[in-house]
């Protein structure tokens, strides 16, 4: 079936059912569509001008409208505009779909929608039909009022902001005006269809912009059925369940030109042209976004997104600068480092026998071979990594509090003020709709509204559960697996990795089996955490359609709370090990501790004499580089290949032989979640810089330039691989806001514990300040050092290989802790100094998060949430919005008495006086 509509003398839209018809002479099925409710009388003196008003928009001719330019955005009359478009394909055995096809498409039509088909001669393939749907004013004004859009009544009169001084040094970084403030500031009102003259409506045809014409079109296409009228099927509603059963193959908003080149027609906007040359740019890299601009295009729920992206980044770089101080001074600190200059010292670290750090395997060994690791933890392991911990404790919350007030400006700059939660819930997911058949009176509104039983909700919610907790197991589990591959691998390592006391070979001096050990099994944790998150991406979608949500909100709330717990155990409960658990519960020679008992031989590892902190760096960088690395491959190479794919056939002429339908439509679709992954990635890694920084004080500029990239890779994306998406609202960033906090709060807690159980920070203090005969770190090695007697060690612990102790006479080793030594009369119980050392740590996690949540929370409260200019625009707003409605009810209102007094009889005109002066109270 091909459809050409097209405007008739008489404002009627013609349908012809069968092209074929028409070519053999049978003549043509002309059937009425939809007539097009012309202007009414009321509004016909506005001053609004139309599309029926027009003749040819700028650049159309005569020929145009035989011969129109195919990349265009507007109907082959020229005059409407392309609002939304359906792309499908007659199959062979596609009957049932050409009935969904035809009863949907009826349905539109009686909905107000007037519809053109492309056939698919036209199309490259020869196969796909194009169904372009336009949506005339009175659809447009009727959802704007359902949907409480904000539309202009009056140029606002407050000055956008005060010169700032040193401005000029800023303009480098700056866009032009024209992009950055796309169109001028009004003062806006929810859209009422009966006051129509109270809003500044210069032209019907541009007073929505694209973005709430695409928005409103897809609320009608969600809520369309397909069955015919006298047969309710609840189930067959709504465009998302034609797209899942084949009937129409896409469903998108078209860009409004090429991304590489301005659109011919002046009226299109060519708002992607400057996009991309302003934003998706790589050269761009050091300029502001167009935010403002984002947001007119994409909608406010995409633009808070970048909007709050730009932020993070932008705050990023007072944390990477610090940090980059922190790793400076430990570098600078180099020479100034006793404990490392002990150990790599023949004749101290030399000298010093360690213990085995693996039944069997493992070798007696010297001390000074792990000069290299010691030197290593210095760089991320010195006094100034205390001050960065407490710094980022600080600036997480300076962070969250200055992100408020950017987004409470955003909220009034993007008319999201009263845009309340409340408004959200009257948008029902017509999944909720149709699978909810059970109906009860709405308290609020006195309306009969579809229910899901309490039964079926706690089963639903019981199952859902069951399914997080067992991926999280599953998660558990494979942690545990993990860390027996260390202590498996470990010995495996120890014995192929030749005992440095013995001829050291060269790949010897710089991979010991601890270093081994923790980075194979950190890239082993990263694949698991790849396969695992492609696995529960999925499921995660499944339970929460399973629970079904009332609300988009509802439903995109629990689904970004399943999928940031798994993540959150999936990225971090590795370093979570590494930090608080590994080296903490080892035992010593005579008594060590295994994992699943004596019997499994897998003895638990220990630290480092230089500290975990060294492993909990490594471990740190190759899951959080290598997830950034990932993902920006992901995002850049992806998109690209899948389009390529979709467009390798057919493509033999330039791209304006095409479409704009064909061209958009071999571009990625972008999904309703497409956004939810994108911050969950940007919240994974303010974990990451957040919750582990003492111990690598270089992620903050790791993620920097991570973010800088991911900007412009993002806009990249959505300006030349994605279809347009469809434009939706959001006042904030949503249940995000609450991790980040959590997050934020969490962060505090991790960082103290790290400083005080991974680092080796406090007992160096202690040592210092407690033991030291000379006030300065000298035989701090030896201090941290036990002795135990080797003819004490049982056999299973012993080392295969016991030549070195026959040449060499000894016949005691030194093991990490602060044990009495043999022959005491308390042997091998801890000494006083480990408790002093773990009191000292308990005071300084106590101090630490003291300090950094009294900072914090005097910080939050010294930052209002709300600036002050802001919240005087606002109340300017709502005064002059009272004061706008009363003149215009007054003033019309004298008109309607002005127009009953002129044709009311003379006898009645007494009357008049009274019901003037009872209304006018009554206003």
């Amino acid at each position: 079936m091909r459809r050409i509509t097209g405007k008739a003398k008489d404002e009627t839209l013609i349908e012809l059912q069968n092209a074929t018809e028409s070519q053999t002479g049978d003549g043509l099925a002309v059937l009425t569509a939809f007539r097009i409710n012309l202007l009414s009388d009321e509004n016909s003196g506005n001053g609004v001008s139309s599309s029926s008003d027009k003749t040819l928009l700028p650049g159309h001719t005569e020929t145009d409208n035989l011969q129109p330019n195919k990349d265009t955005v507007f109907f082959k009359d020229g005059l409407r505009r392309i609002d939304f478009v359906l792309s499908y394909v007659d199959d062979k055995d596609g009957e049932k779909k050409q009935e969904r096809r035809r009863e949907f498409e009826a349905n539109l039509e009686k909905a107000g929608l007037e519809l053109e088909t492309d056939d698919k001669t036209d199309s490259k393939d020869q196969k796909t039909y194009f169904l372009k749907i336009h949506a005339p004013w009175d659809v447009l004004a009727t959802y704007a009022d359902v949907l409480k859009i904000k539309v202009p009544f009056k140029a606002s009169d407050i000055p956008h902001g005060q010169d700032v001084p040193l401005e000029w040094l800023t303009h480098p970084f700056r866009l032009p005006k024209h992009i950055m403030h796309p169109q001028p500031d009004y003062f806006t009102y929810p859209f009422d269809k009966t006051k129509t003259d109270f809003f500044l409506i210069n032209d019907k045809d541009t007073f929505f912009p694209p973005s709430t014409r695409n928005r409103i079109v897809y609320y009608i296409l969600a809520r369309c059925p397909y069955y015919s009228e006298g047969r309710e099927e609840r189930d067959k509603t709504g465009i998302k369940r034609l797209l899942s059963n084949g009937t129409y193959t896409a469903a998108f908003p078209l860009h409004d030109c090429r991304y590489w080149k301005r659109a011919r027609n002046a009226e299109c906007e060519s708002e992607r042209y400057n996009l991309y040359k302003n934003w998706a740019s790589f050269l761009c890299f050091y300029k502001e976004q167009p935010i403002n601009l984002i947001r007119k295009y994409y909608g406010e729920k995409i633009g808070i997104y970048f909007a709050w992206l730009g932020f993070y980044t932008e705050m990023l770089f007072f944390a990477a600068v610090m940090g980059v101080i922190c790793f400076t001074y430990g570098v600078l600190s180099y020479d100034d480092n006793i404990s490392s200059k002990e150990i790599c010292d023949a004749d101290i670290g030399g000298s010093i026998v360690m213990c085995p750090l693996c039944d069997k395997k493992c070798p007696f060994w010297k001390l000074n071979s792990t000069c290299l690791s010691s030197w290593q933890s210095h760089l991320f392991d010195n006094e100034g990594t205390i001050f960065f911990a407490i710094f980022m404790g600080i600036w997480v919350t300076l962070f969250l509090e200055f992100w408020k007030r950017r987004q409470a400006r955003l909220e009034y700059e993007w008319d999201l003020v009263d845009f309340e939660e409340e408004q959200q819930q009257l948008q029902i997911r017509p999944e909720f709709e149709i699978k909810c058949t059970n109906k009860r009176l709405n308290k609020i509104t006195q309306e009969m509204e579809p229910y899901l039983p309490i039964t079926s909700k706690c089963a639903r919610f019981s199952l859902s559960a069951a399914t997080v907790i067992f991926w999280v197991s599953l998660i558990v589990a494979c942690i545990i697996g993990l860390i027996a591959y260390r202590l498996a691998v470990y010995a495996a390592f120890a014995s192929i990795i030749k005992d440095p006391m013995r001829k050291i070979q060269f790949v010897g001096r710089f991979i010991t089996p601890q270093l081994a050990t923790s980075v194979t099994a950190s890239c082993i944790n990263f694949v698991i955490i790849m396969i695992l998150n492609f696995f529960y991406e999925r499921v995660a979608v499944w339970i929460t359609d399973m629970e079904i949500p009332k609300t988009h909100l509802e439903y995109e709330n629990r689904l970004t709370m399943k999928m940031f717990l798994f993540q959150f155990v999936n990225y971090y409960s590795s370093c979570f090990y590494v930090a608080f658990f590994k080296g903490k519960f080892v035992g010593y020679p005579g008594k060590y501790s295994y994992m699943f008992g004596k019997w499994s031989k897998l003895r638990n590892e220990e630290c480092d004499p230089g500290g975990c902190l060294i492993e909990l760096t490594t471990q740190l960088v190759i899951i959080m580089a290598g997830k950034q690395l990932w993902g920006n491959i992901q995002e850049a190479l992806l998109p690209v290949m899948r389009n390529w794919w979709s467009s390798r056939k057919g493509r033999h002429h330039p791209e304006n032989h095409y479409s704009r339908c064909e061209q958009d439509s071999v571009l990625q679709n972008f999904s309703q979640l497409g956004l939810f992954y994108e911050y969950l990635e940007m919240v994974i890694q303010f974990g990451f810089i957040t919750l582990f920084v003492a111990s690598f004080p270089l992620a903050p500029l790791l993620a920097l330039f991570n973010n800088i990239l991911e900007i412009r890779v993002d806009a990249w994306k959505f300006t030349t691989q994605f279809r347009r998406p469809i434009a939706s609202k959001a006042r904030n960033i949503g249940a995000w806001q609450e991790i980040l906090n959590t997050v934020a709060i969490l962060s505090v807690v991790t960082n103290a514990f790290i400083m005080a159980f991974t680092s080796d920070m406090i007992p160096r203090m202690v040592y210092l300040y407690a033991y030291s005969n000379e006030s300065s770190m000298t035989g701090y090695v030896s201090n941290s050092l036990s002795i135990y007697n080797i003819t004490q060690i049982s056999e299973s612990n012993m080392p295969e290989d016991r030549g070195y102790l026959l040449n060499n006479s000894i016949i005691t080793c030194n093991y990490r802790d602060y044990r009495y030594p043999p022959g005491h009369q308390r042997e091998y119980t801890h000494t006083m100094q480990y408790w002093h050392i773990l009191a000292a740590k308990m005071a300084f996690i106590i101090t630490m998060e003291h300090v950094v949540f009294v900072v914090k929370f005097f910080v939050a409260w010294m930052i209002p949430d709300i600036p002050s200019d802001v919240k005087a625009r606002i109340k300017r707003e709502r005064y002059l919005i009272q004061e706008y409605l009363h003149n215009y009810e007054v003033e019309k209102l004298k008109l309607q008495l002005s127009a009953s007094f002129i044709t009311e009889p003379h006898t009645e005109m007494s009357s008049i006086p009274d019901k003037h002066e009872v209304l006018s109270e009554c206003l």
